[in-house]
């Protein structure tokens, strides 16, 4: 296939999308191809039709094959790896799970996601420590100032650093695995949410070195909503508590059938997962057959190409930089810098185009997907551009802030 508009155009109709609406917010949900969508529709149906059959004799092997395959992929193991709904339930299961005690503090970025920032604040409150965030460098050159700004920062208080590896609000990336090593060094846990990694970045979990990892499966890589997961760092296989008490909280106290037998906590069981991974995963019944179709979707990119797929990217950055910043002199609030910017590009946006609600249905009104965040300081405008965007959905959305006043 070659990289040309006419190859990727082709590509896009593979995928679900509504052709009237120019999606440019992969950030928030990313389209769904339409063979991933077939497959967990025929397990839905599958699972409607005989749900005692599904989960009891058919799920287990499907759960293993489908956790082995997306481990390897992001490069960790299944004895660690859990499946969650998405990044903010695996984030909520650490937060709560977790025995931290005061006195001391949880450190976090200036950018981190709004609810997610609510999340430690509660945990901090119910433990008696303090929430702290540090301030990151605007616009870096170098990963080195992110660094160097997160040392500053940690203090002989914190117990606990929270950091996302691509940033929400700007699509920066962090230099994840530099950060989780300074706080090693200091005796601090790290907690990472790589929300946008998987599918954006070439992404190895464990090189990553956290104690905690967690993401979603449902942007970049194109899953199904209801697909994320949590990986265990080394030591931390029993520090958490499960968010819901459920039949996984006891090993050997569910059998099924006659598999009564003890296992070890990182063998595979007869439920598709390990008993430490079941611990935190079950949660009773639920529909998990987005879990089940992780895979397809890995493999519907790695067919496509994953160096193809980054090439893409990396020139719909380009022209988005082009086609919306310089165009509209717009100030840049993504790095240029290839190891600090990733598949999504954010500008700063002037007052005189109006309250943030009202430039919202404007957009909306011109079938343009694309999100308006506010920040404490600025507003932005955040383009997403995965392989599927085409140049004319970025040329669509130029033609309607050229309607703006300038």
């Amino acid at each position: 296939m070659s990289d040309t508009q006419v190859s990727w155009s082709s590509v896009r109709d593979r995928i679900h999308h509504d052709p009237a609406v120019a999606m440019l917010n992969t950030g928030s949900w990313g389209l769904v191809p339409r063979s991933v969508f077939a497959r967990v529709t025929a397990l839905r149906q599958e699972l409607a039709a005989g749900p005692t059959d599904f989960f009891l004799r058919r799920l287990p092997d499907r759960l293993w094959d489908a956790r082995e395959q997306t481990a390897r992929f992001l490069g960790t193991t299944p004895q660690r790896f859990v499946f969650s709904v998405n990044v903010s339930s695996a984030i909520n299961l650490i937060a709560a799970g977790l025995p931290l005690a005061g006195p001391g503090e949880i450190l976090m970025s200036d950018h981190e996601y709004g609810c997610m920032v609510w999340c430690w604040e509660r945990a901090a409150k119910r433990r008696g420590l303090e929430p702290r965030s540090f301030t990151l460098p605007r616009l870096p050159s170098d990963p080195e100032e992110i660094v160097d700004a997160a040392v500053a920062a940690m203090t002989l208080r914190t117990k606990l650093l929270f950091f996302s590896h691509v940033l929400s609000p700007t699509g920066m990336v962090l230099p994840a695995k530099r950060l989780c090593a300074e706080a090693r060094q200091r005796g601090i846990l790290t907690v990472v949410d790589g929300a946008h990694a998987p599918g954006m970045l070439p992404l190895a979990v464990d090189d990553v070195g956290a104690d905690f990892y967690t993401a979603n499966l449902h942007k970049w890589l194109l899953a199904p909503t209801g697909a994320g997961f949590l990986t265990l760092g080394p030591g931390q296989e029993d520090r958490l508590e499960p968010l819901h008490v459920s039949w996984g909280y006891y090993a050997d106290r569910y059998p099924i059938g006659d598999t009564r037998a003890s296992h070890g906590p990182d063998d595979r069981d007869a439920y598709g997962s390990t008993p430490r991974t079941r611990f935190l995963e079950f949660e009773a019944s639920r529909d998990i057959c987005p879990w089940l179709v992780v895979p397809d979707a890995i493999q519907f990119q790695t067919e496509l190409g994953w160096l193809r797929i980054r090439q893409r990217i990396a020139e719909l950055a380009a022209y988005t930089r082009s086609a919306i910043g310089e165009r509209f002199h717009l100030p840049l609030a993504t790095p240029a810098a290839p190891d600090l910017h990733g598949a999504m590009t954010a500008f700063a946006i002037p007052d005189r185009w109006g309250d943030s609600v009202h430039l919202r249905r404007r957009l909306w009104e011109a079938h343009i997907e694309v999100p308006i965040i506010d920040r404490p300081d600025r507003r932005l405008l955040r383009v997403s551009h995965h392989f599927y965007t085409l140049e004319a959905e970025i040329d669509r959305l130029a033609a309607v802030l050229a309607t703006l006043p300038h």
